[in-house]
């Protein structure tokens, strides 16, 4: 005899399992605002401790730097979005100040590899020496290369030099000193009575032929110091010709930059001192 086949219960649906996908979609978005939520909190202690360990080891000058520079190409570091736009006025002014200030080295070190190329031949010969700080860019130009001894008026093919520096210079607005030095052998003629005058006129002279090429006069400084910051000893030949020298210095005005409020619209110092 044939069975009688047997009804299967129905199976029941359950109307909530809904709540499952929902308590993971909520559990989800949750973690999603606790992250945000930690991004978003800036401690400023230990921004300002980042910030200022950054700017020591990229503007810090070491303490000999008598080799030339190699200049790289600029690579800028940018700053946190969420410091900058942090809610916290003074983590977006070191934010910025920080900014400010990668861009200014990065600024000075272009500076400085297009003055290196400007004297190419120069360099080349260890007569120019081309160094960074923090204060600017150097430019050390052995006295030789550029004026006949014990004369203050630039050789022919020193003019062409310096006139393509000038093109290079009239270009940037940063403040620049134009420094004449000497060796502490006596000089007496009646143009030169001292080392003084002869300094001097020599920084005069590179000074009028910069702006002759462009640069504005209000942005240079004519500074004489004779024999009186020496980078050698004068005991020997050697010495006394390095001792000879003039040096351009473009001032970075970082120090002004890391004052002002709006840093990015900082001028450059006008700072009349040197270093040896």
């Amino acid at each position: 005899m044939r069975r009688k086949p047997r009804h299967r219960p129905e199976e029941q649906i359950n109307h909530e399992r809904w709540l499952v996908s929902y308590a993971d979609f909520i559990t989800l978005l949750l973690a999603v605002f606790a992250v945000m939520y930690a991004i978003s909190q800036v401690n400023e202690g230990k921004y300002r401790a980042l910030s200022a360990s950054l700017i020591s080891a990229i503007a810090k000058e070491p303490e000999r730097r008598d080799a030339e520079i190699v200049v790289a190409e600029p690579v800028y570091l940018p700053i946190a979005p969420a410091l900058i736009l942090s809610e916290d006025p003074a983590a977006r002014k070191a934010a910025r100040l920080g900014e400010a200030q990668l861009r200014l080295q990065q600024k000075m070190q272009i500076i400085a590899r297009d003055i290196m190329a400007a004297f190419a031949p120069l360099v080349k010969d260890g007569q120019v020496h081309v160094t960074q700080s923090e204060r600017g860019v150097r430019v050390e130009i052995n006295a030789s290369a550029l004026f006949p001894l014990g004369e203050a008026t630039l050789q022919k093919d020193s003019i062409k030099l310096l006139s393509a520096v000038g093109q290079v210079l009239k270009n940037v607005d940063h403040a620049i000193q134009v420094e004449g030095h000497a060796d502490d052998m006596p000089i007496i003629t009646p143009k030169f009575p001292s080392n003084w005058e002869l300094s001097a006129v020599r920084a005069s002279t590179v000074v009028r032929l910069l702006i002759d090429n462009g640069v504005l006069a209000t942005r240079l400084t004519a500074l004489g110091y004779g024999e009186n910051r020496p980078v050698e000893s004068n005991d020997s030949e050697q010495g006394r010709a390095r001792n000879r020298r003039v040096t351009l210095m473009i001032l970075s005005g970082l120090s002004d930059v890391s004052s002002d409020d709006n840093p990015a619209d900082a001028l450059p110092d006008t700072e009349t001192g040197s270093r040896p």
